[in-house]
């Protein structure tokens, strides 16, 4: 496996999440297991579309990843930090978008910094 199938992969997950946000549905909604709103929706969409873009582009996967793996650290940063459901108004959190976001944050950045661009021979 290389960075840029783990892009394509989460990118395209970022994208499924983005547009299920605005659907009503009991998992990814305003009053579901992981709390969203039209913010949360652009942050998951612009993502997706940030990792899509590396993996096409001379970004390259590997940046595209770190660049994501970081703005996900820092949402979950400001969760802990900020206590409440909207840390500095940005976007809806509950315990477990702040549990998810950092795993995000730690299998993104760990595939940004040890997984190339090409697969290894």
């Amino acid at each position: 496996m290389n960075a840029k199938t783990v892009a394509a992969l989460v990118g395209i997950g970022f994208l499924a999440v983005g547009i299920i946000g605005f659907l009503p549905n009991p998992v990814i909604s305003p009053t579901g297991f992981f709390v969203v709103h039209t913010a949360n929706n652009v942050v998951h969409l612009v993502s997706g579309a940030v990792l899509l873009a590396g993996v096409h582009s001379s970004l390259g996967a590997e940046m595209a990843l770190k660049m994501v793996g970081v703005v996900y650290a820092l949402i979950a940063f400001l969760d802990w930090a900020i206590d409440g459901p909207m840390p500095l108004g940005l976007v809806a959190m509950n315990p477990m978008d702040y549990w998810l976001h950092v795993a995000l944050a730690v299998v993104i950045l760990g595939a940004g910094f040890l997984l190339g661009d090409e697969a290894m021979a």
